[in-house]
């Protein structure tokens, strides 16, 4: 899978993916689109809304549509690291101790309302969505690939949770907010929903194993010196703006870089242009910069500091961008 082809054939078959996904996930092209160029990066997405909008839904959706295995922990206060991860088990038939692996060991994991972790529980997450491996009992364990954590959170009900730590939202590629659907959306689901739930008629478009070269063809697309220059230039204007606490983490820019490649090739290109960057920027940055607390009591948000950020910084231009030229006529 090299050069053009190869983007034709990631382009394709994403394309079936994002249709076989919209079987059961009504409207939301946008955030499927935004779940396959993290799938195509193999990196974790945190899904930040109210209940009830479909966040499990989605993400059972994608496991299936890729064939990939499916594992859900739902979080809660009194969860341990090894309800995770997994432990080891005195076998009295063979006299030892065998390990048992945890839901962590799947290529798709769905950490459910992961807010409600204790802290204690979410850094055993640290070393498996970094690593793709775990260590129990001093034995490191590698984890399947691909690996991808999908982790959802509920940013309205405080109660009871645990805000995640940086150095934990640092380690998920985007966050992303679902919202409502329309009026005529909802119309839709009474009607796909009304008989039975339609995700059990969802078969696997795309076999895992494929998802690797898919991965590895995503790589390939091009990115313009120019581009590579404006996102450096993006990631170090939050790091020097005058609210900003925490700016972005080399991790993020290396995040940009690596979706935007991925966009370029779901949407059907070799190259990487300005408009991805600036596209994804929101998604890739928001829950890693840090406001000052008076932005907030000025009424000025973390997104509003990124978009004033983004306007700020120059955009190549298309000769720079290594956009290939368009024909005459």
């Amino acid at each position: 899978m090299t050069g053009e082809d190869g983007i034709e054939i990631v382009a394709a078959l994403a394309g079936q993916v994002r249709d076989n996904i919209a079987r059961v996930i009504v409207g939301k092209s946008d955030v499927i689109e935004l779940m396959l160029v993290a799938l195509l990066c193999e990196g974790h997405v945190l899904i930040e809304d109210v209940p009830g909008i479909g966040k499990t839904m989605l993400a059972r959706s994608v496991a299936r549509s890729l064939g990939c295995t499916f594992r859900r922990i739902q979080c809660t206060p009194d969860l341990l690291p090894s309800d995770i991860t997994g432990t080891y088990i005195y076998n009295q038939k063979s006299s030892d101790f065998e390990f048992r692996p945890g839901p962590i060991f799947a290529q798709v994991v769905l950490a459910d309302e992961i807010n409600r972790a204790t802290p204690r529980t979410q850094s055993a997450l640290l070393e498996a969505m970094e690593e793709r491996q775990v260590t129990a009992e001093g034995e490191t364990k590698l984890l399947p690939r691909p690996f991808t954590v999908l982790a959802t959170q509920n940013p309205i009900e405080l109660e009871g949770t645990f805000p995640l730590p940086e150095a934990q939202l640092d380690r998920f590629l985007l966050r992303v907010h679902m919202g409502y659907p329309t009026e005529t959306e909802d119309e839709t689901i009474l009607l796909r929903f009304a008989e039975h739930n339609p995700i059990e008629d969802l078969s696997s478009v795309v076999p895992a194993d494929d998802l690797l070269l898919l991965q590895q063809a995503c790589r390939r697309v091009l990115v313009a010196p120019a581009l590579r220059h404006y996102m450096v230039q993006l990631v170090h204007a939050t790091r020097g703006h005058p609210q900003v606490e925490l700016g972005a983490s080399p991790r993020a820019m290396l995040g940009l870089f690596r979706t935007a490649q991925s966009l370029a090739a779901v949407r059907g290109r070799a190259y990487v242009i300005p408009d991805d960057i600036k596209y994804l920027a929101p998604f890739v940055m928001e829950h890693r910069v840090i406001a000052h607390a008076q932005s907030g009591l000025r009424g000025r948000s973390t997104a509003d500091i990124l978009r004033e950020v983004v306007a700020s910084v120059s955009v190549p231009v298309e000769e720079e961008a290594g956009a290939p030229p368009r024909s005459a006529g």
